[in-house]
């Protein structure tokens, strides 16, 4: 009997209170392997939270993307930059020499314009012996034909183009036309013939000391369309770098009308490269103000 009560109390102990009695809250239960202080810390509620916040921290270094090239295919005045040197400013005008009498003048210059291929010398491979060092020099024909016209002479990339004064009577008359529209009065032409979609003229700015500061080109062109490429010049910062620096694409259609004023040679580069696809000739006429050497802008 004795052995009967004492299971029947151990058993109503885990069965807790009567009914309709609220059971009495646990306790919570604290490790006896915490520190006493962080016992207490922690059973006290109205000790602020001390989790560690998240702080963002900026990248040291921002990823920089090489930006698309815009396109410039409509007419107008495009204002490309400003800058010490100064504005740098294009005119387009698609149409100048309407379609029919482009055709015709494209015939007669091909035919008429007595074009020359020169070749270039520039440093290639060093060389080095007990002696010296030294830099082997290459020579390359220029991928495309050439003819100038001008009472003086003009040097570019190490080619001296010799005086010409017997302008050809059609070139006499675009000159003539250009300049009314102008209002610039030029004084030599270097024509270039793009014989097919191989022929090409590299990265470059018309900057020679004989076009003096900040010259105007007026460039027309006939024939088959190329893509005249700009890109500015990289800030002294980037070390000669052009990877990251704005870049512009110019589709010249037949009949087409190109200036390049201001800072443009001073503060871009320009290039027709060569293409995949299949192109027919194509004839560009770039016009010029020439300086003679004693007039000091040489200097």
């Amino acid at each position: 009997m004795a052995e009967r009560r004492l299971r029947a109390r151990v058993q109503g102990g885990w069965a807790g209170g009567p009914p309709g009695r609220p059971a009495a809250s646990k306790a919570p239960v604290v490790s006896s392997l915490a520190p006493a202080d962080a016992r207490l810390a922690w059973m006290r509620k109205d000790q602020p939270h001390t989790q560690k916040q998240f702080v963002f921290e900026k990248p040291s270094e921002v990823e920089r993307r090489v930006p698309e090239a815009g396109v410039i295919d409509k007419p107008g005045v495009y204002e490309l930059s400003k800058g010490p040197t100064g504005i740098s400013r294009i005119h387009l005008i698609p149409g100048f020499i309407d379609s029919e009498q482009a055709d015709w003048m494209f015939e007669q210059l091909l035919q008429d314009i007595p074009w020359g291929q020169r070749t270039h010398i520039r440093q290639g491979k060093e060389c080095v012996d007990q002696l010296f060092r030294s830099f082997q020099e290459v020579s390359f024909e220029e991928p495309r034909l050439t003819s100038w016209y001008g009472e003086l002479p003009y040097t570019y990339s190490r080619i001296t183009m010799q005086p010409n004064p017997n302008w050809h009577p059609l070139l006499t008359v675009l000159k003539e036309r250009i300049e009314e529209f102008t209002g610039y009065t030029f004084n030599s032409l270097l024509c270039n013939l793009y014989r097919n979609e191989k022929d090409s003229v590299d990265w470059h700015s018309d900057d020679e000391p004989s076009l003096g500061k900040n010259p105007t080109i007026a460039s027309l062109s006939f024939g088959a369309t190329r893509t005249f490429e700009m890109r500015k010049k990289p800030s002294p910062e980037e070390n000669g770098d052009y990877t990251y620096v704005e870049r512009l694409k110019i589709p010249l259609d037949h009949g087409t009308l190109l200036m390049m004023e201001g800072a443009t040679q001073a503060d871009w580069q320009h290039r027709v490269p060569k293409e995949y696809h299949s192109r027919d000739a194509r004839i560009n006429l770039t016009f010029r103000i020439i300086y003679p050497e004693s007039d000091g802008v040489w200097e």
